[in-house]
């Protein structure tokens, strides 16, 4: 049960938001919202009002930042981001029928769903169109961040500034990280009152992994391993501008180690896997594989249920390096075969919300499956309407970016943005670690898309940059190739001889 102090730290964060927007840059202050509203408020605190979104950590840090965009709180920073004009980039006419669908999905998924579930003394009430307000405000807090970002991240200066917010609050969030892997998860309790998860799960190897506020370790170490992955994006921005880089070459060092302590193997493979990626591969290589990854989750669900995926050798190869996690990973497999046959009796609505999506014991109502991975979840619940809607959302700006790599002018940052969303979304498999960060970078890649041309300079105006004084890149961009440096001409002018008529004779 959360105590007081946790209530007052929720509900006065909208004063934090507004300090945070006279303080910094529209920008900054959209980053460090979110990533402080999500890192630092309680997990369970908050009001659960009918017809309306929940009030929690999830909602309050993006409802306090579109309270502040709409009042134009920020002063002179509001200057800098003046309204977008012109027309969004060819194909995204695709992404805004994504949008479209989220918004049928619910409806759809209510009126298919008006029969209530009995499983011996168990039922499960059917949905009505009441609920239909709950689920769609839900919604509606759920892609804010995505919406706000796609309108103020749109520019590679702005993928900077995001990427900074996310190392810089990660260093910080480390301090009390590092102190729970020494003294157990114990800060939660010691400031808010309770604890958010089940403390067996949080003892690994012979010691501890840490939690800090949020609502389980694993959502802790995911956010290491994408701050990872921005570190280097980082540094390689920065070397390609000629900066210096190695206070984030550093960065990234130490949240790797930070990332080891935390005890999750899970999400230590998925920093290592593209760790490579991002430090030696060219920014088109970076984009085709977050794009590959991007498109492979999408159409995950297909490729699960028609056997592609080779799940026996996966478990065979855990099984070989620990078989207490093999054994884990098995039994979420058989949850997820058993979720999928449910899912497939309403493929296209899914079953709804109340739990309804979930499988129970037809005499006692005991429930029999354990939801973890968040594909399972949204399209238990939604079906193919729903998962296509959300998902979609999340990874058709990185395909997009993907496919248009040849002839987009994107840097490191956003290649490097395209990556920390990949990681993500490779983590949405197994764990349910979809958050609004994950939203807010995932709505960065897509204005970048959508709207980075309308903000891009005349290159015939544009004094050319000089070439890179090193390159750390094994697989280097065509345009972004070192050539040789062009000869350098006098700066004198040519003065052409004069013609005198008289023949100059040398003295005898």
């Amino acid at each position: 049960m959360p105590n007081t102090l946790a209530y007052l730290v929720l509900y006065s964060w909208p004063v934090a938001v507004y300090v945070l927007f006279r303080l910094f840059p529209r920008d900054w202050a959209i980053a460090l919202s979110m990533l402080g509203g999500y890192l630092l408020l309680p997990t369970r605190a908050g009001i659960d009002l009918p017809a309306v979104p929940p009030i929690t950590k999830e909602a309050v840090p993006i409802l306090s930042v579109g309270i502040m965009l709409l009042l134009g709180v920020g002063g002179a920073a509001a200057a800098q981001h003046a309204p977008l004009r012109g027309k969004a980039r060819g194909m995204w006419w695709f992404a805004g029928l994504v949008v479209l669908l989220l918004c049928i999905s619910p409806l759809m998924t209510v009126l298919a769903n008006a029969e209530p579930l009995i499983y011996g003394p168990v039922i499960l009430p059917g949905m009505r169109l009441y609920d239909l307000a709950s689920v769609g405000s839900v919604a509606v807090v759920m892609v804010l961040p995505y919406l706000v970002a796609r309108r103020h991240f749109t520019t590679a200066e702005s993928h900077v500034t995001l990427l900074k917010a996310v190392v810089l609050a990660m260093m910080v969030y480390s301090l009390p990280t590092l102190f729970e892997v020494r003294m157990s998860p114990q800060l939660n309790i010691m400031i808010y009152g309770f604890f958010p998860h089940d403390f067996i799960q949080h003892i690994r190897a012979g010691g501890f992994r840490p939690i800090v506020f949020l609502q389980h370790g694993l959502w802790l170490a995911i956010l290491f391993a994408m701050s990872i992955i921005a570190a280097v994006a980082l540094w390689r921005q920065r070397v390609r501008d000629g900066g210096r880089a190695q206070q984030w070459l550093f960065a990234g060092i130490y949240l790797l180690l930070v990332l080891f302590a935390c005890r999750s193997l899970g999400a230590l493979a998925l920093a290592m896997l593209i760790l490579p990626v991002a430090l030696f591969l060219g920014t088109r290589w970076q984009l085709l594989v977050a794009g590959t990854i991007a498109a492979s989750v999408l159409l995950f669900p297909v490729l699960r249920s028609s056997g592609t995926i080779p799940v026996d050798k996966i478990v065979e190869l855990a099984g070989s390096i620990d078989a207490e996690r093999a054994s884990s990973l098995q039994f979420r497999l058989d949850n997820e075969d058993r979720l999928l046959a449910l899912a497939a009796q309403k493929p296209l609505t899914g079953w709804g919300t109340w739990g309804r999506n979930m499988i129970y014991d037809p005499q006692t109502g005991t429930a029999l499956s354990v939801t973890d991975g968040a594909w399972v979840i949204v399209i238990g619940q939604f079906g193919w309407l729903g998962y296509i809607a959300q998902f979609g959302m999340l990874t058709i700006p990185v395909i997009l970016l993907a496919l248009g790599r040849r002839s987009l002018p994107v840097g490191p940052a956003t290649a490097g943005l395209a990556l920390v969303l990949a990681v993500n979304l490779l983590d949405l498999i197994p764990n349910a670690t979809l958050t609004p960060i994950t939203w807010m970078i995932a709505g960065a890649l897509a204005g970048r898309y959508a709207f980075g041309h309308l903000g891009e300079t005349d290159p015939k105006t544009v004094t050319p940059a000089p070439a890179p004084r090193r390159n750390w890149s094994l697989v280097t961009d065509p345009a972004g190739a070192e050539a040789d440096p062009a000869p350098v001409a006098d700066a004198r002018p040519a003065v052409p001889a004069r013609r005198t008529g008289r023949v100059r004779r040398d003295p005898a």
